[in-house]
């Protein structure tokens, strides 16, 4: 084993069980960060082009600060943006982190390490789904 190995091994017990860990929160995250960009901007696009405005309004006035984000979309999916790459690139460096020797560990370990890829991958849509209706969508109707 390389000295480097060696230490990187040192630094979480030996199992990667801290590198996981760090994979499985920075997807966590993510996907509260990217679920801030559908309550700025995909909800009340939704709600106002299903005809429900009355509720929109009475969602405005009960939580206010869906204002301030609507008003600072740009920041808002720039920091889920942001969020995103940094789980992402966490995602990439733990995808070869060692797992426990012991079966059931062993599984378990692998069980998280797909749940936290089907998580940052839901946070990928979800951004993706929210840029679309605060970005794309109002670009293409100022257009036509």
């Amino acid at each position: 084993m390389s000295a480097a190995a060696s230490t990187r091994a040192g630094e979480d017990g030996g199992d990667g069980q801290a590198r996981l860990r760090a994979g499985a929160w920075s997807s966590l995250a993510a996907l509260l960060a990217s679920g801030g960009t559908l309550v700025c901007c995909a909800l009340p696009a939704l709600l106002v082009a299903a005809g429900a405005g009355a509720a929109l309004s009475s969602l405005v006035a009960a939580v206010p600060q869906l204002v301030w984000l609507s008003e600072h979309k740009a920041a808002v999916f720039g920091a889920a943006g942001a969020m995103l790459a940094a789980a992402g690139a966490l995602q990439w460096r733990n995808r070869g982190a060692p797992c426990p020797v012991d079966p059931a560990l062993r599984a378990a370990c692998l069980r998280t390490r797909a749940w936290s890829w089907r998580t940052w991958l839901a946070s990928v849509v979800v951004f993706a789904i929210g840029g679309a209706f605060a970005f794309a969508l109002p670009w293409l109707a100022s257009r036509g």
